[in-house]
């Protein structure tokens, strides 16, 4: 990273607090000039850091342009779209963005876990905004989504038993018909569409 986007960084400051590993979607821009929507694991310390996973638009756009917008969203259908189909608009903001930074990265390990190729990038904020400013609640059906949408992207990868991953898929299912409502059944119903479970 150069000094003059160091400097930018260490100027600005992430718009939410992070802890543990907090689940964002990530927009990058493409070669076609269309910004791609990815979910991107956050990892909480000083840099925040987050790895991508085989050869994914959002790696190759992170080594083509250094930089991407994170964006903190709560609508579970949002969420299932970018994890599991190609997602492109010609903004960069989502419209269901809470809050977004637009972080320079800098890719500073890379590895293999199985048969797929992993890279971990810290991400530093150069700006940010809130965009809207709700009451949090809690709604353990987006959580199961949010699990679904990880189980279902590793369905027929070698490294990982199918029927385990479909019990668990039956599982989420079952706590959002009891816990979710109608955003996060839409998002499970997307889920089901988008993967061969």
């Amino acid at each position: 990273m150069s000094d003059e986007r160091r400097a930018d960084a260490e100027m600005a400051a992430w718009p939410v607090s992070l802890a543990g590993v907090t689940e964002s979607v990530v927009t990058t821009l493409g070669p076609n000039e269309l910004w791609n929507a990815a979910p991107l694991g956050l990892h909480a310390g000083e840099p925040v850091t987050a790895r991508t996973w085989g050869n994914t638009r959002t790696r190759r756009n992170f080594h083509r342009q250094s930089e991407g917008y994170v964006q903190f969203i709560d609508d579970p259908v949002v969420f299932a779209d970018a994890a599991l189909s190609i997602v492109e608009r010609e903004e960069p903001i989502l419209e269901s963005a809470c809050a977004w930074a637009r972080v320079a990265v800098e890719c500073v390990d890379a590895g293999n876990e199985g048969d797929t190729e992993w890279e971990e990038w810290e991400l530093r904020p150069l700006e940010s905004g809130v965009e809207r400013e709700t009451v949090p609640t809690i709604d353990r059906g987006f959580g199961a989504v949010v699990e679904a949408t990880v189980a279902a992207s590793r369905l027929g990868v070698p490294a990982y038993d199918d029927a385990e991953l479909r019990d668990r898929l039956t599982y989420f299912e079952s706590v959002v018909d009891r816990a979710g409502g109608p955003r996060e059944r839409e998002a499970l119903e997307r889920v089901r569409d988008y993967s061969s479970w």
